[in-house]
């Protein structure tokens, strides 16, 4: 297997990534326990699973992996073996080193016996589980036990830790940068066991062996356990949403709800440190349930292109019907954005941008080397009341497959007219894969083109398919 570990872009051809298909623990989320483990509502499991994250999976092996699936499509969605296709525990899983999956990784660290008891005894811990229910797992194969690990389910049945359902937003466990991965720390409890897991992975799985020593943990800032709660700011918590690698030198640290602000100063200081960026641009947004990350704020389409919430914007939101004075109010009543940019030569005099659009179209010009306009496409197209409804439906959460061809959810109507008007092709998944199938359309030939994918129960979810990401390896942009 080609271990290849390199990420300098946003939008450089996808290569290699790590994902995980929704798994039984997704469908035990429960009402009540829905905001202590980060959902907004419950989500039908089969309906995501067979009408949407599936249509996912074969479009990103098409891309990637196409020996996986190409010709194969119809014996695939055959009813007897739909579901085993994108089962890690199961035979005819499609185990590519493409499209990796992290349960099948999980398994496969899992087969020596040390780390096995380790972190049994380390799961157990943190869950709280009996002396007995640790025996009982010691006993399991290493396939069963990273299924029950996730799912939180053993023997299929009984529940005997939380499940957990936020795995399938892989981006959140850590970040690529260059040949380094950056590792999570999260800030809810609720992702505590996804961030051993994957420290477990990358520390001990082959495909990572010759980078071990490249992969970075933030520790706890000093007597950080010492803090009240009213100080929870002042903690260390990172979370992969908030990190974009834009250009080879080029590093975005977002602080959110998720991403604190000591995190931010201690990343800042590691890519200096370490020589991996020259500058390193700290983006401070609202701390709201409806932002999250910086990546459900704004992704990148192309070098000239970008998605994003016109709140932040140089623009005011259209509103219907609004005179010049309820305009001018509606902007001085909006959230501000704080974005300073510091360099590896003088950190101490940092560049201020006054708008997020402000910094992307640098990005673009001095760091991509743009030389024509740059354009800003915005969720619901910047109307009142889309702009807001979209953006809640991951309209700037893109996921690019090479530069200028996307994936996106297909109920955001208004940000697909943009994408439109801005001259872009917009295709059903469905209908592409069905051309690809039939020889009348080639990967290669493929050029800025959003590609609309079923969200009706994976959007409420909330994350896009770049939350549901973690590239590994991208070719440098152009290439």
């Amino acid at each position: 297997m080609d271990t290849k570990l390199s990420v300098t872009s946003e939008i450089g051809t996808l290569k290699r990534l790590l994902v995980h298909s929704p798994d039984s623990g997704l469908g035990k989320v429960v009402p009540s326990k829905a905001q202590d483990w980060l959902f907004e509502d419950i989500v039908h499991l089969e309906t995501i699973r067979r009408n949407e994250y599936d249509y996912y999976t074969k479009i990103l092996l098409y891309f990637l992996d196409p020996s996986k699936i190409k010709g194969q499509v119809a014996a695939i969605d055959a009813k007897e073996a739909r579901r085993d296709f994108y089962k890690p525990d199961k035979p005819v899983f499609f185990r590519s080193d493409k499209v990796v999956e992290l349960q099948w990784l999980l398994a496969e660290v899992l087969e020596d016996k040390e780390i096995q008891s380790r972190l049994v005894a380390s799961v157990c811990a943190i869950e709280g589980c009996t002396y007995e229910t640790q025996n009982t797992l010691q006993a399991y194969t290493p396939i069963q036990l990273a299924k029950t690990f996730i799912s939180g389910t053993a023997n299929n049945t009984e529940l005997i830790f939380a499940p957990i359902p936020n795995f399938i937003f892989t981006r959140d466990i850590g970040i690529t940068i260059k040949d380094h991965v950056l590792l999570n720390k999260p800030a809810k409890k609720a992702r505590t066991r996804e961030a051993l897991l994957a420290k477990y992975i990358f520390f001990h799985h082959s495909l990572f062996r010759g980078y071990r020593n490249n992969i970075i943990e933030l520790a706890d800032s000093h007597h950080s356990f010492l803090m009240p709660k009213e100080e929870d700011d002042r903690k260390i918590t990172l979370e992969g949403g908030d990190i974009m690698v834009v250009s080879e030198n080029h590093l975005l640290v977002g602080v959110s709800e998720r991403t604190s602000s000591e995190a931010a100063v201690r990343i800042t200081n590691m890519m200096f440190e370490k020589g991996l960026m020259e500058k390193v641009t700290i983006i401070k947004i609202p701390r709201k349930r409806d932002y999250m990350h910086i990546d459900t704020v704004f992704t990148q389409v192309k070098r000239d292109v970008w998605v994003m919430l016109g709140n932040f914007s140089r623009k005011a939101v259209k509103h219907e019907d609004e005179n010049a004075i309820e305009r001018i109010l509606e902007i001085k009543k909006e959230e501000k954005i704080k974005i300073l940019q510091f360099s590896k030569k003088c950190p101490e005099n940092p560049v201020s941008f006054e708008s997020l659009e402000d910094l992307l179209v640098d990005i673009s010009k001095n760091d991509l080397h743009c030389e024509g306009e740059v354009t800003c496409l915005f969720s619901g197209n910047n109307e009142f009341p889309y702009n807001a409804r979209e953006q809640w439906t991951d309209s700037c959460n893109l996921l690019a497959l090479k530069e200028g061809v996307v994936l996106g959810y297909d109920r955001n109507d208004k940000t697909t007219e943009a994408f439109k008007n801005a001259g872009f092709t917009v295709v059903h998944v469905k209908e592409l894969l069905n051309q690809l199938e039939a020889g009348t359309v080639q990967v290669e030939s493929i050029v800025d083109t959003l590609i609309l994918m079923p969200s009706a129960e994976l959007s409420r979810a909330r994350g896009g398919f770049h939350c549901m990401s973690m590239p590994l390896w991208r070719e440098p942009v152009g290439k």
